[in-house]
Order: C-alpha cells, then sequence, then structure tokens
C-alpha cells in the first residue's frame, strides 16, 4: 500500500503515552503519559494543548458526560470534573496491591469499561483483567503479563485482549447487553518469534482491528479473520496505542513512548503523538455507564 502522511499532533514527549479517547462532543483528543503521572488534553478546534499534572499513575479513560471523565489509575477508578480536576474515587482496583499499576483498558459498547492492570516492573503474570458497570467490579481474568489490545467489535459480541510479552491477541464472546464474557478466549493472533509486539488496539466499524506494534514503528490493519490488509510507518519506534477521532471517526492518531528515557537520541520522535491521514471507517467511543 502507499504510506499515508504521518506528522506530529502533539509535540510534548511522554514516557509512556498511552490510553488516547476522543470525546466527539467537545471535539477533543484526551491520553495519559502513565509513568509522568500526566493527563493530555488537546482541542482540535483550537489546535491548543494542555497538560494536566495527576497525584498517580494512569492509563485511561471513559466518557460519563459532558463534564465528567472516569479515569483509570494505578488505585482504581476517579471520577474527574473536567472543569476543575477534582478527583472523586468510585472504586478501588488492586489498591492494595504495591506490585501492579493500570494499563490498557477500554469501554465496551454496552457502556461497561473493561480495565487491565500489570505489574510496575512488568513482573510475570500479576496482571488481570476487571469489568465495571455501574458501580459492580467483577475481575474476568487473570495471570496476564503485559495486558493490551482491549477492544471491541461494533456490535459488542466479540471481546479482544492481548499479552504484549506473551505477543497474542485473544478473542473472546461477549454478552452485548452487559460486555461480560460469553465464552472462554481463544487465540486470534500469535505473534510469537515475530518482530516487536501485539500493544494498543481499536476496532473500527467494519471489525477490523488497528494494531499498534510495540517496537516496529507500525500501525498494522487486520480483518475480522485475523489477515493483515495494511501497515503504516509511524515515525517512533514505541508506537504505543491508536484511536479514532473526528466528528466522523475518520482519522487515525497513535501514541507513543521513550522507555527506557535514554533511547530517546536513537528515537528523536518517539514519545510524541501522531495523526495519520488515512481514511478510516471508525466508531466513536460509547459513554461509560456510572
Amino acid at each position: 500500500m502507499t504510506q499515508p502522511r504521518v506528522s506530529v499532533l502533539s509535540h510534548t514527549t511522554c514516557e509512556l503515552g498511552e490510553g488516547p479517547t476522543y470525546e466527539a462532543a467537545t471535539d477533543t483528543l484526551w491520553w495519559f503519559d502513565i509513568l509522568g503521572r500526566k493527563l493530555l488534553e488537546y482541542r482540535f478546534a483550537t489546535g491548543t494543548e494542555t497538560v494536566h499534572a495527576l497525584p498517580e499513575m494512569a492509563s485511561a479513560l471513559g466518557v460519563v458526560d459532558s463534564g465528567r471523565h472516569l479515569i483509570f489509575t494505578e488505585s482504581g477508578l476517579y471520577l474527574r470534573d473536567t472543569a476543575s480536576g477534582r478527583l472523586d474515587r468510585v472504586a478501588e482496583i488492586e489498591a492494595d496491591n504495591p506490585v501492579t499499576r493500570s494499563n490498557d483498558a477500554r469501554v465496551h459498547p454496552s457502556g461497561s469499561f473493561w480495565l487491565g492492570t500489570m505489574g510496575r516492573k512488568v513482573e510475570p503474570k500479576a496482571g488481570s483483567v476487571y469489568w465495571y458497570r455501574a458501580g459492580e467490579v467483577r475481575k474476568l481474568f487473570d495471570g496476564i503479563t503485559i495486558i493490551n489490545s482491549i477492544c471491541f467489535s461494533p456490535s459488542g459480541e466479540i471481546a479482544y485482549f492481548a499479552d504484549s510479552r506473551e505477543n497474542r491477541l485473544w478473542r473472546v464472546g461477549c454478552d452485548p447487553e452487559t460486555g461480560l464474557p460469553a465464552g472462554e478466549p481463544e487465540i486470534f493472533l500469535d505473534h510469537q518469534g515475530q518482530p516487536g509486539s501485539i500493544d494498543g488496539s481499536i476496532c473500527d466499524a467494519d471489525g477490523n482491528i488497528w494494531n499498534a506494534r510495540w517496537g516496529t514503528g507500525r500501525l498494522d490493519a487486520y480483518d475480522p479473520q485475523g489477515a493483515r490488509f495494511a501497515s503504516i510507518d509511524v515515525p517512533a519506534s514505541q508506537c504505543a496505542c491508536p484511536a479514532f477521532v473526528g466528528p466522523k471517526a475518520d482519522r487515525l492518531v497513535a501514541t507513543s513512548s521513550v522507555i527506557p528515557a535514554d533511547k530517546h537520541a536513537d528515537d528523536p520522535e518517539g514519545g510524541k503523538t501522531f495523526i495519520v491521514d488515512f481514511p478510516v471507517r471508525g466508531v466513536l467511543e460509547p459513554k461509560v455507564v456510572l
């Protein structure tokens, strides 16, 4: 395929740029520097960016309404007032476990929130996947080292998630009304032995999976049968997570990272956030049911 134009959306360098979420009502992209304890905000209408300091590491958010987000942090879920930045705890998730922190997460079409944890020092099999909806938290899966790629088919009938350490992407049936698993996970993509590792993913309106391949500077697209049909080069080797942006969800952005920090000299664009000039049939993020 002809490589599309990829340009820098945000020049702010994130040590670990993750969790991009587009809020259509305000035409705003939100994302996190997990290790830097920062929430970043980019308003497309004005081209302005704001960096918000956070009291602890956070990695993802779900939109509740026009003035509130549900933030996933190292100790659990917090309701954040977007005007004041005030945080109010909603639910604890591994708050008493000093080994783990939050990582990948995404809102299911039903409004439930799938939330993944992992070891702060990448401790083997320390992570888990949780489900949250309307005040209830359930553990879904455990024994995961680096949780990534949580995403859902447009109907909500399929969920995906990956262990980046194992370099495998799983697929599991879902109840579209609740977002709860309706079976046992099966391997969808097995990239063991291949360059890079499966990182963040998102599903488009046709059920295709757009995946950031960590360590290769690439976004890959797979059809619902697992066949790769597109690869887009990104000028940062540690491309971390994509998101659809725009009122029609027809453009892509991708976050990136610079871990370790001394790698930056060899990866000067690392840690920046990019916009990809490639037409996609994305879907807008659903709101989380608080």
